[in-house]
């Protein structure tokens, strides 16, 4: 019989040679770096396409750590983050989850939206969100102990999640948390702009837009236009797409398949444009 061994491939690291760009709005930079430099966990929170994603990108850039970002969901297992055998010919290999390749490589691990992992999922985090920091991997009988330069940070939209999908006090109070929300309306016109190359008029109008469509969160919109939203406006209108078109597009068709929220937002675009 053969012998389970390591497989050679492994979760890719993402490393950043370009900085990524972020507009800081408020005091996230240097917190972050404290709670980086303390080997704190970070929890995110913010409405969806606020940043929190570009902001994880840049801290990794500028602390010159590897990145390892999970997209959690309502199937995430624990062996889709700590691992699992498999076969190989005749062979049986363990091949590292995501979690563990970050752990192992002292990288910055991003589990983004952990709300929607499984319950029984994020408990596995526990131990390395403590003084242990350690990662416990059943499957192996191994205990991955993470080294200094390991972070672990976790997001989620708690203005959107169900009582269900709340984040648990246990798991909670065990991180530095960092509250995010779309950016003043000046700085996010200038993010639009840059991100998308068009005008600085044209920017302005999508963030007044996404004001109007905020205003509708809870009276027909689950969430109003967000910063990515916008930006995926500005690339329409930057390809020679008529604004109007583009907003109805990236943004009324994009928040609601409701037929008289749609019509709502097309109702304001028409107001802006």
């Amino acid at each position: 019989m053969n012998r389970p061994h390591m497989h050679a491939l492994a979760p890719e690291l993402e490393t950043f040679a370009a900085e990524p760009y972020y507009q800081p709005v408020g005091h996230e930079l240097e917190l972050f770096a404290a709670a980086a430099k303390k080997k704190l966990p970070v929890l995110l929170k913010g409405p969806t396409g606020c940043g929190k994603t570009r902001f994880v990108e840049y801290m990794a850039w500028k602390l010159g750590r590897p990145l390892v970002t999970v997209a959690c969901h309502d199937d995430l297992t624990s062996a889709d983050l700590v691992g699992r055998y498999l076969l190989a010919g005749e062979e049986t290999v363990w091949l590292d989850g995501p979690l563990t390749a970050a752990v192992r490589a002292g990288a910055i691990c991003y589990l983004d939206e952990v709300v929607e992992a499984r319950k029984d999922t994020t408990v596995v985090i526990h131990p390395l969100t403590d003084t242990r920091r350690v990662l416990p991997v059943e499957k192996r009988g191994e205990l991955v102990r993470a080294p200094d330069d390991f972070l672990l940070v976790v997001s989620y939209n708690p203005g959107y999640q169900s009582v269900l999908k709340e984040l648990k006090q246990s798991t909670r109070q065990r991180f530095v948390a960092l509250d995010f929300d779309y950016p003043p309306a000046e700085l996010e016109a200038a993010i639009v702009a840059r991100e998308t190359g068009i005008d600085g008029g044209l920017a302005a109008q999508l963030v007044k837009l996404a004001g109007l469509t905020r205003n509708l969160k809870g009276q027909g919109l689950d969430e109003g236009a967000s910063t990515r939203l916008l930006v995926h406006a500005g690339h329409l209108i930057a390809a020679g797409v008529a604004p109007r078109d583009a907003c109805q597009a990236a943004i009324g068709r994009a928040l609601s398949d409701d037929g008289d929220a749609v019509a709502s937002v097309d109702d304001l675009i028409r107001a802006v444009f």
